[in-house]
């Protein structure tokens, strides 16, 4: 076989057969074939890394879940994306992550326009079994034009990708394990004293909460505006041609 041949591996979603090229994974797929699954850390341009755990779907024939944004199908696999296991599953993270951090919706600028927000109106999840852990964590005004509050932010892990492979900046970069995690600036110093950032402010409108925002936005008018993502992919690519 040549080097360069791509292999086609044929399998199902929900009951119906679709195909795959070796480095699409099951996200790829699904979405090509209008099935939408749940995530909050993948966005198309960016490195898929897993991350928020919601995009879970089920193989058929195992007890098995697996993170579709970077799971490659096999051979005759059957894959389930809707499920009454994989639905508490989800809820059950929608939940905790509201309860890790101090997601007061009504006084949040992207109230309404919010991912977090909307996955939970999409799930049902109408109130938290968990207790709410109440963490205080700053807030960080110094840039001129942006700010980030600790207290919104999910860990999806996007604004240090946008940085890092889209920008180039590698401004941001995460700190600690588990629920102490933090999103950093540089050596975890103020965003307007760093020396590597730009001003660009994709990591604003790739983040899905109000964690990062601009300056000067009262609640609910921080709409994030994501369309520069997939241009400039798409003229990286053909720039590589």
């Amino acid at each position: 076989m040549s080097p360069t041949t791509t292999l086609i591996k044929t399998f199902t979603i929900d009951g119906k057969p679709v195909s795959a090229t070796e480095d699409e994974t099951i996200l790829d797929v699904a979405r090509q074939n209008g099935i939408d699954i749940p995530t909050l850390c993948s966005m198309e341009g960016l490195t898929s890394t897993g991350q928020c755990r919601l995009c879970m779907v089920e193989i058929g024939g195992t007890n098995l879940m697996v993170p579709s944004c970077v799971a490659k199908p096999e051979e005759g696999m059957e894959i389930v994306t809707e499920s009454e296991r994989l639905l508490k599953y989800r809820q059950m993270i929608v939940e905790l992550l509201f309860s890790e951090r101090n997601h007061i919706c009504a006084v949040c600028v992207t109230n309404g326009h919010c991912e977090l927000q909307a996955m939970a109106q999409r799930l049902g999840v109408d109130h938290i079994r968990y207790g709410y852990l109440h963490p205080r964590f700053r807030l960080d005004g110094s840039h001129p034009k942006y700010e980030v509050d600790h207290n919104r932010c999910i860990l999806c892990g996007r604004c240090v990708r946008v940085c890092d492979e889209i920008e180039g900046a590698h401004t941001r970069d995460l700190r600690n394990r588990g629920i102490k995690t933090l999103v950093i600036t540089d050596f975890d110093g103020r965003w307007g004293e760093s020396d590597t950032c730009t001003g660009c402010g994709k990591c604003v409108h790739v983040c899905p909460t109000g964690a990062l925002a601009e300056k000067g936005k009262s609640v609910a008018e921080m709409a994030k505006q994501r369309y520069f993502l997939p241009y400039l992919v798409m003229r990286r690519k053909g720039l590589k041609k």
